[in-house]
């Protein structure tokens, strides 16, 4: 019975598999020294570089000259994203909010490694991602990626970690520092890497940047994304008033870039029409077709074709004014005063003009690319807001306004998306999800992702009580839904302002598990379990969903059957049982109930017979199923 692997998916073999596919004669082989020994030489699969930009040419490739975008780490980074890891998501029901209800995730861990565990269960499922990352002052918190260290940096240490070997969340990245750039890059890239496989083909990324990175930034996406999905770079009014302390300018404004998957296929929602635009319609001739407004039937420049005299319903003759030409040809114009879309006044004599019917217009407002902060907050007002929210005490510096990032959701998100922030923050996405969706009746859910960074002991977070910047999120959360449905009581009763919290950890299994070369036969028989002793079984059946690619919000159930704990996720896509010593009647009432997926605890069965009885067990019940059942029955 084959094994669950519990680690995220190698996507440089994958990739590999894709040149393959296109270009078979660029893939070749290469001795794989890592895995090789004296007596067994072991070879694995490479790209044949120079042969791949031979295929991609229409000329003789000479020369290695290009345009191109890089820096120190470049290289690590990618292979960093693409390099698996044996982790997982610890379920934390206790800390979480509706946790048999809500669709909402919290997870908190490094979110580089949150992304990769997500690849499986998230790929293009998102529609809309937010991020607020670091901005690199000089003073922020830099993500500790030992993979944007050299050796000697990470073995001696650059203020990345303590004494202790901790990470120092507190260190600077100081300008004079030799990568201080290069680190920047090297953090968002690998990162934007992976987010970018969860974006939908329809999907949008907006990221909140200053002038610090923009550029690199800029750059960084371009390649990403492709510079045909630059879809705008945002001006974001953040403040109202100049700092007269400053030497040179009082900067005013952030940037916010957004670039689509597929720019083909992703669609602007545009902004609510406000009342304003839409009291400039009206219906003084009892149109039918509702309110409409008039607009200019003349045109430049000239298209001598379309210059033509009018008579109108007064018997006055016009002509389009000098240098211009009717917007309409002679038959278009005929056949639009046929359908009643044309309006000469209520006397009958005004110059014509056409009439743009309310009900037909676009619905949503083209956004602009200037935010204002009266339009969408500002840095002040938002601080104020979540000081509000939290009793008058001021946790959090610099939080984004929910307003700002509630119109980045609004344009390209839909009423049901999937919205991601994996720099979650004080969970502001959260909140703009939870209040939009109060709005307009959406049942969009979110996920946020937030690295455990400690508060500072001298901080009034921690003086507070709250350790770390997820507690913090957690309860700003918790506090923001009950305000929105304290204000909104008759439209909330369904809005969903839970969370499930899961927490970032090392694997569920032993390193046994993955390495039984090592061990005989008679040594592996006298292992009790490959599991981890301090797991639950929620462990377990949330690190099966990661592996299978499952989505983490969906409901479960877990009963009781002849003295075994079932677990049922989501009416049957995966049915498991970690019991020891599991009876044949189990494992025929998990088969009758035909789940698409399977899973066992390995030691539940005390002998291969009856581990291959399974198999037939579930053939019997499930005949149509037979050649899959090898692909969906699994033990750990």
């Amino acid at each position: 019975m084959d094994k669950m692997k519990f680690e995220t998916p190698d996507m440089t073999a994958q990739n590999i598999d894709k040149i393959a596919e296109l270009f078979p004669n660029c893939v070749t082989e290469m001795l794989d020294e890592e895995h090789s020994t004296p007596e067994k030489k072991v070879y694995k699969r490479a790209v044949n570089f120079e042969m791949l930009k031979q295929m991609l040419s229409p000329d003789v490739i000479d020369g290695d000259e290009a345009y191109e975008f890089t820096w120190v780490g470049k290289k690590e980074a990618i292979a960093e994203a693409n390099k698996p890891i044996r982790k997982t998501l610890r379920p934390c029901p206790e800390e979480s909010t509706n946790w048999g209800s809500t669709e909402n995730l919290y997870i908190e861990g490094d979110n580089l490694e949150v992304l990769k565990l997500l690849q499986e269960s998230y790929l293009g499922k998102v529609k809309l991602i937010y991020i607020d990352p670091p901005y690199n002052t000089g003073h922020d918190f830099v993500y500790p990626d030992s993979f944007i260290m050299d050796n000697e940096e990470y073995n001696e240490g650059t203020g990345y970690f303590d004494e202790d070997g901790n990470v120092n969340y507190s260190r600077e990245n100081s300008e004079s520092a030799g990568k201080y750039h290069s680190d920047w890059c090297s953090m968002i890239y690998s990162r934007l890497m992976l987010a970018r496989n969860l974006l939908r083909d329809d999907g949008v990324i907006f990221i909140s940047i200053d002038d610090n990175e923009q550029e690199n930034l800029k750059k960084i996406c371009d390649e990403m994304f492709g510079e045909d999905n630059f879809i705008a770079q945002v001006i974001w009014e953040r403040a109202y008033s100049p700092v007269n302390l400053k030497k040179h300018f009082s900067e005013s404004h952030d940037y916010i870039l957004c670039y689509a998957k597929n720019i083909v296929k992703a669609v602007c929602n545009g902004l609510p029409r406000g009342d304003e635009a839409n009291d400039r319609y009206s219906n003084p001739d009892n149109d039918p077709r509702g309110d409409w407004k008039s607009s200019d039937l003349s045109v430049g420049p000239i298209v001598q074709s379309k210059v033509y005299e009018i008579t109108t319903p007064s018997g006055r003759k016009v002509l389009p004014p000098n240098g211009y030409c009717w917007r309409l040809d002679k038959k278009t114009f005929e056949s639009y005063v046929k359908d009643n879309r044309i309006w000469f006044g209520t006397d009958g004599n005004n110059v014509p003009s056409i009439k743009r019917f309310l009900s037909e217009v676009k619905q949503g407002i083209t956004p602009m690319t200037i935010w204002k902060y009266t339009e969408v907050g500002h840095s002040q007002d938002a601080t104020k807001k979540l000081k509000e929210l939290f009793d008058g005490k001021a946790l959090f510096d610099y939080p984004k306004s929910v307003d700002l990032i509630k119109r980045c959701v609004q344009l390209y998100a839909d009423k049901d998306s999937i919205i991601l922030d994996f720099f979650s923050g004080s969970a502001t996405t959260a909140h703009a999800v939870m209040q939009l969706n109060a709005e307009d009746k959406g049942r969009r859910k979110f996920i946020m992702v937030q690295i455990q960074e400690p508060c500072d002991e001298n901080s009034e977070a921690y003086k507070a009580g709250y350790k770390n910047i997820c507690e913090i999120g957690k309860e700003r959360i918790r506090r923001a839904g009950e305000k929105i449905k304290s204000e909104n009581p008759l439209t909330t009763q369904d809005l969903d302002v839970g969370f499930r919290v899961f927490k970032l950890d090392d694997t569920n299994m032993k390193d046994v598990y993955y390495t039984p070369a090592e061990y005989d036969q008679q040594m592996l028989e006298g292992l009790e379990s490959n599991i981890k002793e301090d797991r639950t079984d929620l462990d377990l059946l949330f690190g099966c969903l990661l592996e299978w690619g499952l989505p983490l919000s969906m409901p479960y159930q877990s009963e009781k059957i002849d003295g075994c704990t079932v677990h049922t996720y989501n009416d049957g896509d995966l049915i498991a049982c970690f019991d020891e010593d599991i009876p044949e009647s189990v494992v025929r009432e998990i088969a009758k109930r035909k789940p698409l997926r399977a899973v066992f605890r390995d030691s539940g069965f005390a002998s291969s017979p009856e581990k291959i009885n399974v198999f037939e067990i579930f053939k019997l019940y499930m005949p149509e199923d037979a050649n899959d059942i090898k692909k969906r029955v699994r033990v750990i």
